[in-house]
């Protein structure tokens, strides 16, 4: 049995939880949200679940899959609850028949058992005399079904999970999957309000004594009412000033972070505090509810944070900043310090002594688990460098990056990623590429461990976790699947990193990250780099203090390093998976792909009359004359096709069937560095969530409430703020430059015919259309991504079914957790939740055109 929910960045917590215990010394590894939320404000408690039934399945907190899935979710929610004391399971890893047993709270209020952890289940029911609205909160779990409907767990244990949901008359049913730890508690709360605020999880920023500019802060809003919140505000007040902030759209029974605007006074004292006192008010300017919030007062010149509004989905998030000594000075440094897993950006940043040359600039990843710098995390990584390169000031040619252990990563990752935008990078006890980190753990188990942890011999446990396919198509879908997931294959971008110089830090005894991974990448950059270096801390665990990431060597090596500027660049080796993740160095850009998500790669040598480029898996690139600098250009060599003359500064070439040839600007319509796939990319651009209205009763009530599932994930994992509307509010010129999501299909979703009717992939009741290709049955499901017509960059992104069964199919959203892969379409039927990748039909990629004629897909259907 495999449920494979768990998410890849938690492996290493979960393996080496006892080694991070021991080293938990200075601020850099203490946990974010360690003081777990116990006390409720939000209302009342009616209801703590004391009793339920448990079931431990077997299995690795790691797999090679390329599909994630989940039977024991998969079977309630075709089949419903058919859950009992001493009902069997059959356990597939094990191969063995397991069942559900009793299970009490321990005296703190907990259910506690090592069963719940990873692979566990709870299940627990509560009788209501009526119907009504209360909230669900738990905590430990990291996905739960209520009442047959799927949400957001809290598997960090922080205690924030907030759920309103309406409890039928009699037996409603709960099915919560395990977590990080081997603990979960669930209760039942009727608020004090039906819609309030609750102070749990605020994004705050520091007050600067030396700034009188508003700043941004956000807190949650929950609304269990029937109907949505429309045209409400926040007034906020502080020793006598206001300001106000619209209040986003809070669908019925949802809870929403929202931003507000936080007015500064004047005649501010460091080290001081002020308490702002926020009104939550109607449309009509009725107050709904009040909260009060403390914020510390700082000073620019010292450890503070910033707090901005995403490009992303218009949350706030922050970044800390341990400014430079030297004050009031522009074009100093900034060094980009990422952090690890658990790690909050302000301890991050309090980890650095002040330079005296530049800035150090911490961004949060989103979450401290967050995406391992990966996915939203790489966009937040980005639009933390842009922000403070602009607030600072600083030199656009001394931004460094640095990170320690998944911070690590981070550094190795970006800076493979976009390697014009740093002059040096220096990974900690770092591990360049997240899957090789995880299938390490299987050289790192001994036997011994294996026999004793999985309970059969290490000979049986290595056949188990290797891919068996049935046939070499399932073998095809699995290899095009997992091809979405080559921008976070970073050894394949390793001639990336000749661009700048590379400081290699790792202690020789770190258990955590082993030492050997440091080793290798040592080894693979002897073989081509001619600048770097490499030191391992003698003694150094995987934290020796705060020189684990303040180390004097690494900032000497990075003052005497710049980025060269375009006119000083004579070679370039630059590849991308993916010109929508990464498409450009300096001057020469990657727009379109011959076979979308392989590896591209153009080699640049600057000659004395001209320029020579060879490339591979390119079909159109762009070259900038007039930033390269080439006085003398006479000629142009691409993979030995000689072109000229030259009309304006940026000329496009096209391969046309092996040859080059000048051509225009590729038309907006087509694929291209501002949208280019896969399926994740639809989760950018201040998204909109619209759900389905015009289905039968289950299809509304599902598709609504798929929308909120993937609104809470996206908030939990991302700290995000979705909008979420039904398809009869949607107005498409309310959101011209937003990405929209989809949840339905041509049948029962409005929106469908205002935004896909020219799209090759056509879902409607019982019927698949996809290209010229015609399924028929209520048992299929598919995500995929599409671009909005006559826009540039934005896209549409599609969670979608033909009927009953391939919504339950589809309600997995792994797709907004980082390590797993998602092409521009996946089409799969009722047996995928239960079985993986023999469920899937369809997989792969559109062509330039977006067509899927031109694109490359694996099938497994009869035509």
């Amino acid at each position: 049995m495999n449920k494979l929910s768990i998410p890849i960045l938690s492996i290493f917590m979960i393996f080496f939880s006892g080694a991070i215990a021991q080293n938990k010394e200075g601020n850099i590894v203490e946990y974010f949200g360690k003081e777990k939320v116990n006390d409720v404000s939000e209302g009342e408690v009616i209801h703590l679940f004391k009793e339920g039934l448990i079931l431990g399945t077997s299995g690795t907190p790691f797999s090679n899959s390329a599909i994630q899935y989940d039977p024991i979710f998969a079977e309630v929610l075709q089949n419903g609850f058919q859950i009992n004391e001493g009902k069997e399971v059959f356990d597939s890893f094990k191969e063995e028949t397991i069942a559900w047993e009793n299970i009490a709270i321990s005296e703190n209020g907990e259910f506690n058992d090592p069963k719940l952890r990873r692979n566990g289940y709870l299940y627990l029911e509560y009788i209501s005399e009526e119907e009504r609205t209360v909230i669900f909160e738990a905590s430990g779990h990291t996905n739960v079904i209520i009442n047959g409907l799927p949400h957001e767990g809290d598997h960090y244990d922080f205690g924030w999970n907030l759920i309103p949901i309406t409890l039928k008359k009699g037996v409603n049913k709960f099915l919560l999957s395990g977590g990080r730890f081997s603990r979960m508690r669930a209760r039942l709360l009727i608020t004090y309000k039906p819609v309030e605020f609750t102070t749990r999880d605020l994004t705050l920023p520091d007050v600067l004594q030396e700034e009188q500019e508003d700043l941004w802060g956000a807190i949650r809003i929950i609304n269990t009412e029937k109907n949505s919140l429309k045209g409400a505000k926040i007034k906020v007040e502080i020793n006598g000033i206001s300001a106000e902030t619209k209040v986003p759209t809070i669908v019925s029974k949802n809870v929403r972070k929202v931003p507000f605007s936080i007015p500064i006074p004047s005649n501010l004292k460091e080290g001081d505090s002020i308490t702002a006192n926020l009104y939550l008010q109607a449309a009509n300017g009725r107050d709904i509810d009040t909260a009060k919030i403390v914020l510390d007062i700082k000073s620019k010149f010292k450890h503070h944070k910033n707090t901005f509004l995403s490009k992303v989905d218009n949350s706030v998030q922050y970044y800390s900043v341990a400014p430079s000594l030297t004050k009031n000075k522009e074009n100093q440094a900034l060094f980009l310090s990422v952090h690890g897993a658990s790690v909050e950006a302000v301890n991050q940043a309090n980890a650095y002594k002040q330079k005296d040359w530049g800035h150090v600039v911490a961004p949060t990843n989103r979450r401290p688990f967050g995406f391992a710098w990966e996915d939203w995390g790489r966009l937040d990584a980005l639009e933390v460098l842009e922000h403070s390169e602009k607030l600072l000031k600083t030199d656009p040619q001394r931004t460094y990056l640095t990170g320690h252990s998944m911070g690590g990563h981070g550094s190795w990752y970006l800076g493979a990623t976009y390697p014009d935008r740093f002059a040096a990078i220096a990974p900690a006890a770092g591990y360049p590429d997240l899957l090789d980190y995880r299938n390490s753990f299987i050289s790192r188990i001994s036997d011994e461990q294996i026999e004793k942890q999985f309970e059969m011999s290490a000979a049986d446990f290595k056949q188990k976790i290797n891919l068996d396919f049935k046939n070499t198509t399932e073998k095809d879908l699995d290899l095009i699947t997992r091809r979405a997931g080559n921008p976070s294959r970073t050894l394949k971008l390793k001639n990336n990193y000749l661009h700048y110089g590379v400081y290699i830090l790792h202690g020789d005894s770190d258990n955590v990250v082993p030492t050997y991974l440091a080793q290798r990448m040592r080894e693979e950059l002897g073989k081509f780099h001619n600048d770097f270096a490499y030191y391992e801390y003698p003694g150094g665990k995987h934290w020796f203090g705060n020189e684990s990431v303040d180390w004097p060597p690494i900032f000497y090596f990075f003052n005497r390093r710049k980025i060269k500027s375009d006119a000083e660049m004579n070679k370039i080796d630059f590849s991308t998976a993916s010109p929508g993740v990464s498409s450009k160095s300096h001057f020469i850009t990657i727009l379109q792909q011959e076979h979308p998500f392989e590896i591209s790669n153009f080699k640049f040598e600057r000659t004395e009359n001209g320029l020579s480029i060879v490339t591979s898996n390119i079909k159109t690139l762009s070259v900038d004359l007039a930033a390269m600098d080439h006085p003398n250009l006479k000629a142009m060599v691409i993979d030995g096709d000689s072109i000229s003359p030259f009309t304006s500064e940026i000329i496009y070439f096209e391969n046309e069937a092996g040859s080059w040839k000048i051509s225009e600007k590729p038309d907006d319509s087509e694929k291209s560095p501002l949208r280019s796939g896969g399926f994740k990319d639809a989760f950018r651009h201040n998204m909109v969530f619209v759900y389905g209205t015009k289905g039968s009763k289950e299809e509304n009530e599902w598709y609504f409430n798929r929308a909120k599932f993937d609104a809470e994930k996206f908030w939990y994992r991302a700290n995000g703020s979705v909008e979420v509307i039904k398809d009869t509010d949607f107005k498409a010129s309310d959101y011209i430059d937003r990405n929209v999501i989809i949840y339905g299909n041509k049948s029962n979703n409005a929106a469908w015919k205002k935004l896909l009717k020219n799209s090759p992939v056509q879902f409607s009741k019982n019927q698949v259309k996809i290209g010229n290709k015609t399924l028929k049955g209520e048992h299929y499901g598919a995500y995929f991504i599409y671009p909005k017509e006559n826009h540039e960059f934005a896209s549409i992104g599609v969670v979608t079914a033909s009927g009953i069964k391939g919504m339950h199919a589809a309600y997995a959203n792994d797709y907004l957790e980082n390590g797993t892969f998602y092409p521009d379409l996946l089409l799969f039927n009722d047996e995928m939740p239960k079985n993986g990748l023999s469920g899937i039909k369809a997989s792969g990629f559109f062509g330039n055109n977006w067509s899927v004629e031109n694109g490359e897909f694996v099938w497994d259907v009869e035509d």
